[in-house]
């Protein structure tokens, strides 16, 4: 057995994102939620997906989807495409999901909660430790509220750009608290449009990966390998992925 230590911030970290999945968001209550997570884990056994991964073209491969039968078609399907194939993912392909029944806005927290489940499990699978069991989904509703400063683009939904959020928006740009940072990267506007989604997984993120005062910061090494070793592996798991940013 090999003897492990994992950072005590990234273990804390991991564990407070995992259990606000189980917390109401802003447009999916907290059992839809742990449901997007379950579905997330159900997609790899899913044959369509599987079929579609190994077809030239997605849109070669017809059929349904096995799924959980929690959440409703659209979801599933973002959920599935996301998991399996992100690569190849285009804005026609968002539409459609969109015209499925889907809108912009529980798009994109249910990207944030695909995406820490995803993080997680591959995190404890490469450490050769067990999935942690889905969260406890919480009572309560969604706060269904959508910051008024919300605009197009610059990608193919919706972004709350700095100079457009107002005073009662959490400050999702600031460094205190927490490590985000003031500049709105168009990484960082991807979920912008919920806060609260864009928050919960950049929060998890950054101490998973590096704070962007420490990723710009050469003058110290502030992690166990170096800033040139970090980004040689965050380049060969994007090509792998085929990330496009």
């Amino acid at each position: 057995m090999i003897d492990m230590h994992i950072r005590t911030d990234m273990a804390d970290a991991q564990a407070h994102a995992w259990a606000r999945i189980g917390e109401p968001g802003t447009w999916w209550s907290g059992g839809e939620r742990v449901a997007i997570a379950a579905e997330t884990r159900h997609a790899l056994a899913c044959p369509l997906c599987a079929a579609r991964k190994a077809a030239v073209s997605p849109a070669m491969v017809g059929g349904d989807h096995a799924t959980l039968g929690a959440l409703p078609g659209a979801a599933v399907e973002a959920i599935h495409r996301i998991r399996s194939d992100p690569g190849r993912l285009g804005e026609a392909w968002y539409r459609r999901v969109l015209v499925a029944g889907l809108d912009a806005d529980r798009y994109a927290e249910l990207v944030s909660v695909v995406v820490i489940t995803v993080a997680v499990d591959t995190f404890r699978n490469a450490i050769g430790v067990d999935p942690l069991p889905l969260p406890l989904a919480c009572a309560g509703e969604p706060t269904r509220r959508r910051p008024r400063g919300v605009k197009p683009g610059p990608g193919w939904g919706f972004s709350l750009d700095a100079e457009d959020r107002s005073d009662d928006d959490p400050d999702l740009y600031c460094e205190n608290p927490g490590p985000r940072t003031r500049s709105s990267a168009n990484i960082l506007l991807a979920l912008s449009a919920v806060p609260e989604a864009m928050m919960h997984w950049w929060d998890m993120f950054e101490t998973m990966y590096q704070p962007g005062p420490w990723m710009r910061d050469f003058t110290r090494e502030y992690r166990a390998i170096s800033h040139a070793q970090i980004e040689m592996l965050a380049a060969r798991v994007a090509a792998i992925n085929q990330c496009e940013y």
